[in-house]
């Protein structure tokens, strides 16, 4: 009985030879390789999705949609398809500075959705952003404020952790204090993002880990984050509650 070949796996250098990059509407750049788990209409929308304030501090980035990114110690490998022999050693993306661009390998068939992939794109362009201009004054304290009134939980395991530290005795404090700004952040800006592209539901983002943020704590800091960057033409913000039945 014959076997399936064994994907094809290329160094990202020459993924990033090969493949020609599209740049979006919003200025960002982008480009699919291999056997994807997101049709390119969904993915063309959730790159638009991207408010121009945020994209334009994403220059020479590309962004990179690949089925596996594959991790051996110090060497990185593409996948061309998905293979569970290969899957064990895959991570969720790799940002990888070739030439003086930074280039973003996604691991698209690593999760289950279009929701999933659209998360963990959305996570690199909080971060990025943050990396790249800082953390808003009006959000941190807007957030240190919420923790001052002991709201309930937080935005992801990095701001949680960080807030405990934050808001004890330890010498670090300040340290974790600046720390938990930068998570909370790009948390909110990720989530802001996905809520742009897809009609979620809040608690599809929890975690075993640690509480949810409050909803209504997280809906001021969305619309702080609204208010910073606006949707672009053909997207809008909203938060809604589902009334108890």
């Amino acid at each position: 009985m014959s076997q399936a070949a064994p994907a094809i796996t290329r160094s990202p250098a020459e993924v990033v030879r090969l493949t020609p990059v599209s740049q979006a509407g919003n200025g960002i750049c982008y480009a699919v390789a291999g056997e994807t788990a997101v049709t390119s209409i969904d993915l063309e929308r959730m790159i638009a999705a991207v408010p121009a304030k945020v994209a334009r501090a994403l220059e020479r980035k590309a962004y990179y949609f690949v089925p596996l990114t594959v991790s051996h110690g110090e060497e990185t490998l593409i996948a061309d398809r998905y293979d569970v022999t290969l899957s064990d050693n895959a991570v969720c993306h790799r940002n990888l500075n070739l030439g003086d661009s930074q280039c973003v390998f996604i691991s698209t068939r690593l999760m289950d959705d279009k929701f999933s992939v659209a998360f963990e794109f959305y996570i690199n362009v909080g971060h990025a952003l943050v990396e790249r201009v800082g953390v808003s004054s009006d959000f941190s304290e807007l957030a240190w404020k919420q923790v001052g009134a002991r709201i309930r939980g937080e935005t992801s395991l990095d701001a949680w952790e960080a807030r405990k530290l934050a808001t004890g005795d330890g010498p670090d404090a300040e340290r974790y204090r600046n720390e938990y700004f930068e998570a909370t952040f790009s948390d909110t800006i990720s989530i802001y993002l996905l809520s742009l592209y897809l009609d979620m539901d809040y608690y599809d983002l929890r975690e075993r880990d640690y509480p949810l943020l409050a909803p209504a704590a997280l809906a001021e800091r969305l619309r702080k984050v609204a208010e910073m960057f606006p949707p672009n033409p053909g997207f809008d913000f909203a938060i809604l509650y589902k009334r108890r039945a």
